[in-house]
């Protein structure tokens, strides 16, 4: 079968949030997500106003996030350059927010996070296409975790506070927790046709059109758990734009021979939606 459209793209994320308030806070004044409209259903954010990239919604009753559950691992927003990210990295500490973690992926240079809610966050930049190392064979990509040259990344700063991320700052990649890894590199790759391009100790990496991950999936936490409970902070969706009406059909024919016409939902505005095989609902529709 043909691989999933080339020139998909990561929508928008959907969270459930144990605190609204809280989190929009958060989003607006830590990451430096812009707020688009507010009401008592919930949030949406993004530096685009006409298709914001975050929804927030909040928990009537939360319970906490157990960090064993499958779910979000993180939600990666990819700045165009190494200047938006370091602005981006500026903005943070000087919100005295603390950062878990920074690494040199070879293909990225990625720093992370979490929100008041302990899910995953990755503020990224990506090296040129041209620089990521290819494994023997040439097919995928060799993806490492180096130390971050934080100085260097930092001089790229221009300075002076900034509120407001970049706004060509997307979702570049989700990452997710699963209870199986091959079970779920399955899903992704022969039910939905994403093409699998690094593969670590207990994780796998998959995109569209040769990027290095719109998708990562990790048992590292999560080997044979069960999603969170609805009480709980979690990711609810991953809205997905395929280049064309067309390309939604296709998706549609393939799911059907793949995982039965029982698995899909009807999306909203011709769309489709699924489920992967540790609940995540993800929502396909056109460009």
């Amino acid at each position: 079968m043909a691989a999933i459209d080339p020139g998909l793209r990561l929508a928008s994320v959907r969270l459930a949030v144990s605190d609204l308030p809280r989190s929009v806070e958060f989003y607006e004044r830590v990451l430096g997500l812009p707020l688009v409209a507010l009401d008592a259903d919930g949030a949406r954010l993004g530096p685009d106003p006409e298709r914001p990239a975050l929804l927030l919604e909040g928990i009537e009753h939360p319970t906490p996030l157990s960090p064993a559950s499958t779910g979000l691992f993180h939600v990666a927003w990819l700045h165009p350059s190494r200047a938006a990210l370091a602005v981006s990295v500026r903005r943070v500490v000087g919100q005295r927010w603390p950062f878990d973690g920074a690494s040199d992926h070879g293909v990225s240079e990625a720093l992370y996070l979490t929100d008041p809610d302990g899910l995953g966050i990755e503020l990224y930049a990506d090296r040129p296409r041209a620089e990521w190392l290819r494994p023997p064979g040439g097919h995928g990509v060799r993806m490492v975790t180096l130390p971050l040259d934080l100085d260097d990344l930092l001089t790229q700063d221009p300075g002076g506070a900034v509120a407001s991320i970049d706004p060509g700052t997307t979702v570049g990649h989700v990452h997710m927790k699963v209870s199986d890894v091959p079970r779920a590199t399955n899903f992704y790759r022969d039910a939905l046709g994403f093409e699998e391009q690094a593969t670590m100790p207990s994780a796998a990496f998959l995109s569209a059109g040769g990027y290095h991950h719109h998708v990562g999936l990790n048992s590292w936490q999560s080997a044979g758990a069960a999603p969170a409970p609805d009480s709980a902070p979690a990711l609810r969706e991953v809205q997905v734009e395929l280049g064309n009406g067309g390309a939604v059909e296709e998706l549609e024919r393939r799911l059907r021979e793949t995982a039965g016409a029982e698995a899909i939902e009807e999306g909203p505005n011709g769309g489709l939606s699924v489920r992967d095989p540790d609940g995540q609902l993800l929502t396909f529709g056109s460009q």
